[in-house]
């Protein structure tokens, strides 16, 4: 690539970086291009749709993600595996809506996000399970029950971070506290499929994108 090609590229990454912090990832290229200060074909030209410059974006903070769902799993304690690895999730989705839109709703088109969303379901699945065989946590719980819960809780945590930083950490305590199992009610109904769950987030994405 030649040295002014890869200029842009890197200045199209940057510029990405912080609108979709800014504003999620749904904002809208040209606006990235302008951040940049190329012009919509040179942005196109490395990145040819939406999907291919979240990926490049995103890549690494994802892959961390994965990092640290792979040290919960090999906590001692899997209460404590399961609760610092949800507080460093909402730690990022507190801070980066662009994050937080990769990790709440249902967009398809990146590879690593798909791959961090099967991760995710599997390291909650493991340590929901652990937890369960220690009496951790209630008998009922479902791995879609906790990511509904999480994605639902997930998508307010910007707005409380703007207007009371850190006021997120009450909220997520309160929901990973309703996962106890001592006097627990038992739930209504069952849980989620995974095929319900999905068509949950991908509802929840469009119903973003109407606004």
């Amino acid at each position: 690539m030649r040295r002014d090609a890869w200029r842009n590229r890197e200045l199209v990454l940057a510029a990405a970086r912080e609108v979709y912090a800014e504003q999620g990832v749904e904002a809208p290229l040209d606006v990235i291009a302008r951040r940049a200060g190329v012009g919509n074909a040179t942005l196109y030209r490395r990145f040819p749709d939406r999907g291919a410059l979240i990926e490049e974006v995103f890549r690494e903070a994802l892959a961390a993600t994965m990092a640290h769902g792979e040290e919960a799993r090999r906590s001692e304690d899997p209460w404590a595996g399961l609760t610092g690895y949800l507080e460093r999730v909402f730690e990022g989705l507190a801070h980066d809506r662009g994050a937080n839109d990769l990790m709440t709703t249902g967009i398809e088109g990146v590879p690593t996000l798909e791959a961090l969303h099967a991760h995710n379901a599997e390291t909650l699945g493991l340590l929901i399970e652990r937890c369960r065989g220690a009496g951790a946590v209630r008998g009922d719980l479902g791995v879609a029950d906790l990511l509904f819960a999480l994605a639902a809780l997930g998508r307010a945590v910007p707005a409380a971070e703007a207007v009371a930083p850190g006021s997120w950490r009450r909220q997520l305590a309160l929901l990973l506290d309703g996962l106890r199992g001592e006097g627990a009610r038992e739930l209504p109904g069952p849980p989620l499929t995974r095929e319900q769950l999905d068509g949950a987030m991908r509802e929840l994405n469009a119903a973003r994108a109407r606004r």
